[in-house]
């Protein structure tokens, strides 16, 4: 058995055009694979493609061409294998308003055929915070309580693999937290996470992987370290002892006033060291009252991989 809970293998999807549109190439010749038991993330700008991958795991589109392996078995050879190891949480609240939680639990599993002694309907309304709503329609409930609902339809099969389409989208940071949690819980027992996402704070606190897409293809995929470990710019903020500090000029630095009084340096390690730029600042006859480094974050990652593609 494979190591990989998905593989997928020069992936392409093309969209007919119609009205006198040409074809629209959605993806490009994916090749990914995400590892068993992590939490991987998947990012890129609207319209790069994420959907259209998301989809065509969950068997809702069809590819045009290439392969896909989810918990090995191959989508084309054992469709009802390879979509019965998958669950998706999709982004959109398509929900059933007539349906209770529970009974959209039922009917869920039903339609996998999961038989009715081994349905936990209950322990996965428990799971997602609804025991309380277990017999209220699903038209009742609140944009987060429907999205925690949607969680649980997609955990009815015991699926090895969970996506997570922009699972916080508009959610308040309560409803984000329990999700977190859930997130992680889910996969120390062993669930493979994938998660998309627009929010890039939570991409780095959640993902061990992240591979970024940007117009069909994949740009780049690599640990979350290393990735933020590509950009080695470094910002210095030096809180100086007095209002009328002068900014500090040295090859290599950058220097601005931020309205409270404080400079910032901007510099790239790879060249300029943090010794040489206190030296800028002792030489421009600043007293330091507080200095703090920060680095680069995943957001600047991003933008720096796709900004010019």
């Amino acid at each position: 058995m494979t190591q990989d809970a998905i593989r997928i293998e020069a992936l392409v999807k093309t969209y007919k055009g119609s009205g006198g549109m040409g074809d629209k190439r959605a993806l490009n010749g994916i090749d990914l694979q995400v590892p068993r038991g992590s939490v991987f993330g998947l990012l890129g700008p609207n319209g790069a493609g994420k959907s259209t991958l998301i989809n065509i795991l969950a068997g809702l589109v069809l590819k045009t061409s290439g392969k896909v392996t989810i918990w090995g078995f191959d989508q084309d050879a054992n469709p009802r294998q390879s979509r019965a190891s998958i669950g998706v949480m999709p982004q959109e609240l398509n929900l059933d308003p007539f349906f209770t939680p529970r009974g959209a639990l039922e009917v869920q599993a039903g339609l996998y055929g999961v038989p009715k002694s081994q349905r936990r309907s209950d322990e996965i309304l428990e799971l997602v915070g609804l025991s309380d709503k277990a017999e209220a329609y699903a038209r009742t409930l609140s944009g987060g309580m429907r999205r925690r609902l949607l969680l649980g339809k997609a955990l009815v099969h015991h699926p090895h693999v969970l996506v997570l389409d922009e699972p916080t989208a508009g959610v308040d940071i309560e409803l984000r937290q329990m999700l977190w949690a859930n997130v992680r819980r889910l996969n120390q027992q062993g669930m493979t996470i994938i998660l998309t996402t627009h929010y890039l704070e939570e991409a780095e606190a959640m993902c061990d992987e992240i591979a970024i897409i940007n117009h069909g293809a994949l740009v780049a995929r690599d640990s979350t370290a290393n990735l933020l470990g590509r950009l080695d710019a470094r910002s210095m903020v030096i809180v100086p002892d007095g209002p009328d500090a002068t900014l500090p000029q040295a090859e290599g630095i950058e220097a601005h006033k931020r309205e409270d009084g404080a400079l910032v340096l901007n510099y790239f390690s790879r060249r300029t060291s943090a010794e040489q730029v206190l030296a800028a600042v002792r030489d421009a006859g600043i007293t330091i009252r507080d200095v703090k480094t920060e680095e680069a974050d995943l957001e600047d990652v991003f933008l720096s991989l796709t900004a010019a593609r």
